[in-house]
């Protein structure tokens, strides 16, 4: 029996203990895979994957959002969404806003530049998407989505 793509991979000498175990590990591989190319691409626009998908919510909601809002709808847990929002304030891309009927809560809004760094992403975004998933057929990637759906719902959110 041949070793297993990733147990080659990563030169790992002996078979994996599981199945979940390399199942588990094929997602954390193609997730680091898949981060970097995002990464890179963002890079290219003077953000981060983070800032990137909070413009992308603030885009799509079409409105200001909550700060609070906006960490629940991320793709990845975002731990310090404060200072995320610092510096998308900094560099021009969004303003927070104080909303008028309770002080206490804040509004992060988009800005001129952070909609035109979100819409020159739009195209290159869909090119990396379908290079990266190119290889497969809609038929597996209903399946994969249906799979990675399947896995995550035993996967409750961490408070």
């Amino acid at each position: 029996m041949t070793a297993a793509k990733l147990q080659h991979e990563i030169k790992k000498k002996h078979p994996f203990e599981m199945l979940e175990q390399e199942a588990a590990l094929n997602i954390l591989r193609t997730n680091d895979r898949l981060s970097i190319r995002f990464a890179r691409l963002f890079r290219d626009h003077g953000l981060t994957p983070s800032q990137y998908n909070v413009l992308r919510i603030l885009r799509g909601e079409g409105a200001p959002l909550p700060i609070l809002e906006i960490a629940s709808r991320t793709i990845t847990v975002v731990p310090g969404i404060t200072g995320l929002i610092d510096r998308l304030e900094r560099d021009g891309f969004a303003k927070r806003v104080r909303c008028e009927e309770d002080r206490r809560v804040i509004f992060v809004a988009l800005l001129e530049k952070g909609e035109k760094v979100v819409n020159a992403l739009d195209q290159p975004i869909r090119v990396l998407h379908k290079e990266v998933m190119k290889h497969l057929t809609r038929r597996e990637l209903a399946e994969l989505i249906r799979l990675l759906e399947k896995v995550r719902e035993s996967l409750a959110p961490e408070a």
